[in-house]
């Protein structure tokens, strides 16, 4: 019986995990229909967080990230930036992980941002932070106990798949200005 190595295994559950994301960027034009979904997807899940698009400097709402691990993982996914309601820009997400992980699955991702300041320092490009600290997983009433933590609050959606992960990693984001 042929054995077969760890690293392929590893390699066909990160193109498992990512393909939908890989797909939704070569339908960019799809990308701000997402997001709408998205963002009434996270509203319909908690109604508290209607204080964090009301008060906040901008956000920014990524409809699917990907991810895949085993041991060694990864997360990928596109979005758009908001500043006081208004489009302003895309954002790339990326994070490689390594750790006690496996498995692999798709959520959506909300990041908002309490300032001016935390908002200009994400714009700023090749922002990165450790959301695993951070994020709240939306569900009714979750929002009223989440709080800023250094400019920013993080909420998740679960859309399909488990994944199992105890890792160490920080997502990192690039942002792209409209044109």
């Amino acid at each position: 019986m042929k054995r077969i190595p760890n690293k392929t295994i590893l390699a066909a559950m990160l193109a498992l995990a990512l393909a939908p994301t890989i797909s939704a960027r070569a339908e960019d034009n799809t990308l701000p229909a997402e997001a709408a979904k998205s963002v009434t997807a996270f509203k319909t899940a908690d109604a508290g967080l209607n204080k964090f698009f009301e008060n906040s400097a901008g956000y920014a709402i990524l409809p699917t990230v990907g991810q895949g691990a085993l041991v060694v993982g990864g997360e990928h996914g596109h979005g758009l930036v908001y500043a006081k309601g208004k489009l302003v820009g895309k954002a790339t997400l990326n994070e490689v992980t390594v750790g006690a992980q496996v498995g692999g699955g798709s959520f959506s991702e909300i990041i908002f941002f309490e300032t001016a300041d935390a908002l200009k320092s994400f714009m700023a490009s090749n922002w990165s932070m450790d959301a695993k600290a951070s994020a709240t997983v939306a569900a009714s009433g979750s929002a009223s106990n989440a709080k800023y933590m250094q400019g920013v609050a993080v909420f998740t959606l679960p859309k399909s798949g488990a994944m199992l992960q105890a890792a160490v990693g920080g997502q990192k984001f690039k942002f792209e200005p409209l044109k």
